[in-house]
């Protein structure tokens, strides 16, 4: 009697415990049914994703066996096959032939739509418009499921601070607070109202964690850094799509403090699970469970054991789990305990999807021709790349060119059709895609254009080769350089104006694409000088998947519109604004150096003990031989028409905690143009407890103003704006004074400041 009433005391505190920490998740049904039926083999075959090849190649390693494994369970999940026919065959596979009949999931790498192909992430991160890019991934999620798939791998949300490492172009940049903007427009866009809709997806938060913050920019490499850089700094889009309800997490290829994120357990459990209280499953990147070898951490069983002990869930290619963790259960190394976890969560997001329902829910033949590419999403796609457009340069009003002009149009990416969609669009097809000098003959049919090559973009065959992996995106000119170079300027005498289009081709950024030098190279440098040199007016069209460093051409006396690589409208959506159709709106999401020594440059820099003054001074936090300050600053972007700033206001100057303040400023158009700005606000802790920077972006809004319009513009700090993980990593705001900044960059200098109490 006495131990029954014990046991009854404790399940009491158990139960009130559990109630303090909140409701316990609900379980379902037929998971739950079919977790009691299933074989240990078979919940391993859930943990395993698999590509079966002749699709999408997105890495270096292709399954093998795959409709055996389908047939015996050993498969959770597909990706690189899409379309109803093909992806039926491999589901009528696993429902009608497996054991259980467990329908599959089937997942891509949707990065910057599907086939209607947007602007790469970094360049639509440059519109500052949150409607838009929610948009973007809306029309992805209907294509890609109108393709029969119901899963993406995608946003990848990555802070990036060096434009050496090439996947700066899949993210959104340097900044926590815009990139959690973005992580949350785009899961929204993903996933809808309804994740069960046939027209929504599961969208998969990637890398988890830390990869942009790779040693020397080179993919790939080891990541280090604190725990309050981490959570202040890095963290934080990360935690943006857990907050709105993201499906899956895919973890990163880099170790975390010593231990690859793949493997490990303060990441993926006590961080993610414990702390934030994602409910959702977690997926390996590529192989990486058994990049854990090289890494030095044991050999495939023991890694492997590793992962799912830490947290992962599923295993993608690698096979690590399907091939060793039945032998880790026999050894007593994991629990069946721990298979059937994971296995779970890979149940319930099918369960989600309504797969269990009707496992062909996402296969209707009729969809992919109503619904992929269609007018409207091309239109749409290019209305976004026309927004993602920065106007770096424009002296003596060189842009927008009338449409009566005599052009030359040159350069190598001029006419190039297949470094428009850029880096990571498997699912888009370069065939599609609108050239330059397609998109300015259809909007100025009528107008001379003389179309020369110029130069290549690189005149090194191994540079080229390395580049063209995936096709041939370089493609070396049987004519010398110096035949292409005559042709050009040729083109420019004879011409009223120059727009040379130039930068880097889609495969020199992205995966795998690391640079050292990331300035223009030399065989265009000698182009553009040569152009220069006629005495015409130039405009220089420049596409890049990264910040490069362009200190030459920025000293000419030529317009820079940065296009980033525009997707399948690039052509339109250039001609619509180098003709001054749309007036270019963009503002830069990572900073430009001006050399590769200044990396990693970013705008919430901190300002030191011995902070540099103006000029060089010995004993001084500056360099010998460069300012310490960047080319282009984050958050710039020029206009064809001219905006002033004035009358900033706060409408209190103390507040206590847990209160907002407002900041209000006029905004005028004074230039000649009808136009949009993105008012921007920053804000500087004075002082607290660990050192502050020297302003962090905590605010934005983008406004159209007609021409001679002014509006007043509000912005709101709320009371998280405020807040920091201090030195205990408590997220906490401090009392004391704060500099609030807006303007139109961050070196904005409208300044006033309020005490918090």
């Amino acid at each position: 009697m006495k131990f029954k009433k014990y046991n009854s005391i404790i399940l009491l505190l158990l139960g009130f415990a559990s109630s303090l920490c909140g409701q316990q998740k609900t379980k379902i049904p037929v998971v739950e049914s079919l977790l009691q039926q299933m074989t240990l083999d078979e919940k391993i075959g859930q943990l395993n994703l698999l590509t079966p090849g002749g699709g999408v190649a997105t890495g270096s390693v292709v399954s093998k066996n795959v409709e055996e494994k389908i047939k015996s369970g050993q498969v959770g999940g597909l990706f690189g096959v899409y379309g109803p026919g093909r992806i039926r065959i491999a589901q009528e596979m696993a429902v009608n032939q497996s054991r259980l009949k467990i329908p599959l999931l089937i997942g891509s790498d949707v990065i910057h739509g599907y086939k209607t192909t947007f602007p790469i992430p970094l360049g639509t991160s440059c519109s500052w418009d949150m409607e838009l890019i929610e948009k973007t991934a809306r029309i992805a999620a209907i294509e890609a499921t109108a393709d029969g798939i119901n899963w993406n791998f995608s946003p990848m949300v990555d802070i990036a601070r060096d434009p050496r490492w090439g996947r700066i172009a899949e993210g959104a940049g340097e900044d926590p607070y815009l990139g959690s903007a973005v992580a949350k427009a785009m899961v929204k866009g993903y996933q809808g109202e309804d994740i069960s809709a046939v027209n929504t997806m599961l969208a998969c938060v990637k890398h988890f964690a830390l990869y942009g913050a790779s040693e020397a920019g080179r993919d790939y490499h080891t990541v280090d850094m604190s725990r309050v850089k981490m959570f202040n700094q890095y963290l934080p889009p990360y935690k943006a799509a857990i907050d709105v309800g993201v499906s899956s997490v895919m973890t990163s290829f880099n170790d975390v403090d010593g231990i690859p994120a793949s493997g490990n357990k303060w990441l993926l459990s006590d961080l993610l699970r414990d702390q934030w209280g994602f409910e959702g499953f977690v997926v390996s990147d590529y192989t990486s469970v058994n990049e854990m070898i090289a890494h030095g951490l044991g050999d495939l069983q023991s890694v492997s054991t590793l992962s799912l002990k830490a947290g992962l869930d599923m295993d993608m290619v690698g096979e690590g789990f399907l091939t060793t963790l039945k032998k880790s259960v026999a050894e007593g190394k994991v629990t069946e305990a721990q298979i059937t976890n994971a296995c779970r969560r890979i149940l319930e997001a099918k369960h989600k999807l309504g797969l269990f329902d009707d496992p062909y829910r996402y296969l209707d033949d009729n969809r992919p021709k109503k619904q992929i590419l269609t007018a409207e999403h091309r239109q749409m796609a290019r209305e976004v790349a026309a927004r993602s457009f920065v106007l770096l340069k424009n002296p003596n009003g060189v842009l927008p060119i009338k449409k009566n002009a005599k052009i030359a149009l040159v350069g190598p990416l001029a006419e190039s059709r297949k470094n428009m969609l850029g880096t990571w669009a498997p699912t888009g097809d370069t065939n599609l895609a609108i050239t330059v000098l397609e998109g300015f003959k259809n909007l100025v049919p009528n107008a001379e254009i003389r179309y020369a090559k110029g130069a290549n973009i690189s005149d090194d065959p191994e540079f080229a080769k390395k580049v063209n992996v995936f096709g041939p995106r370089i493609e070396i000119d049987k004519r010398s350089p110096e035949n292409l170079l005559e042709e050009s300027i040729t083109a420019a005498e004879e011409s009223d104006v120059i727009v040379a289009v130039i930068g880097e081709a889609t495969e020199m950024s992205g995966e795998a694409a690391s640079r050292t030098d990331i300035s223009i190279p030399e065989s265009q440098k000698r182009m553009i000088r040569a152009l220069v040199n006629t005495g015409k007016p130039v405009a220089l069209v420049l596409m890049s998947g990264r910040p490069l460093t362009i200190p030459e051409e920025f000293d000419l006396p030529v317009a820079i519109l940065q296009v980033w690589h525009p997707g399948v409208e690039a052509g339109n959506a250039i001609a619509d604004v180098i003709f001054g159709d749309y007036n270019p709106s963009g503002k830069l999401t990572a900073t430009w150096p001006r050399n590769v020594g200044q990396i990693p440059i970013y705008h919430s820099i901190k300002n030191t003990g011995r902070p540099a003054p103006e000029k060089f001074q010995k004993f001084k936090s500056n360099y010998l031989d460069a300012p310490n300050t960047p080319l282009l600053p984050f958050g710039y972007g020029l206009s064809y028409t001219t905006f002033e700033y004035s009358n900033l206001k706060l409408n209190k100057t103390e507040i206590k905690l847990g209160e907002s303040i407002q900041a209000s400023v006029a905004v005028s158009n004074t230039g000649n143009y009808d136009g949009e700005e993105v008012v921007q606000l920053y804000l500087r802790d004075v002082i607290r407890s660990i050192t502050p920077p020297i302003r962090q972006l905590k605010g934005f809004k983008k406004i159209f103003l007609k021409k001679g319009e002014q509006k007043t513009v509000t912005l709101e700090l709320s009371p998280e704006d405020l807040k920091f993980y201090n030195s205990a990593l408590e997220f906490v705001a401090e009392p004391g004074e704060f500099e609030v900044f807006v303007g139109t960059d961050s070196n904005c200098i409208l300044k006033e400041s309020f005490f918090l109490k």
